[in-house]
């Protein structure tokens, strides 16, 4: 039985690894073994930070409502959607604070709705 070499594949790897390690600094971009484990990192990082953003968006989301509330009377954020949720009014905080900051007229009405 012949030998058989894989210089082709094995090139065809490297070359492909390189090619997605292209803007790393340092050796990073031109060393197979340093490009292949930032590409390790940066996917498991990418994983991380794409679960991380739905937290931080959730966050500013709240924060925004936060200060809209108080501007309109309320005295925390919990309290307004606690009667939020009493009244039945379907609206998610992402809504709530789009609302909140391009029409605060609409959203005075809303939360004069749920003090009633």
């Amino acid at each position: 039985m012949s030998r058989v070499k894989g210089g082709v594949n094995s090139a065809k790897r490297r070359r492909n690894i390189l090619a997605r390690a292209k803007g790393y600094r340092h050796g990073r971009s031109t060393k197979v073994r340093l490009a292949k484990e930032s590409l390790v990192h940066a996917g498991k990082n990418a994983f991380n930070h794409r679960r991380d953003k739905k937290t931080d968006f959730r966050q500013l989301w709240i924060v925004r409502l936060n200060a809209a509330i108080r501007e309109n009377g309320f005295k925390s954020y919990s309290t307004f959607i606690a009667a939020l949720t009493k009244k039945e009014i379907i609206l998610d905080r992402k809504v709530l604070s789009e609302i909140a900051q391009k029409e605060p007229e609409s959203f005075t009405r809303i939360a004069q709705k749920v003090m009633a």
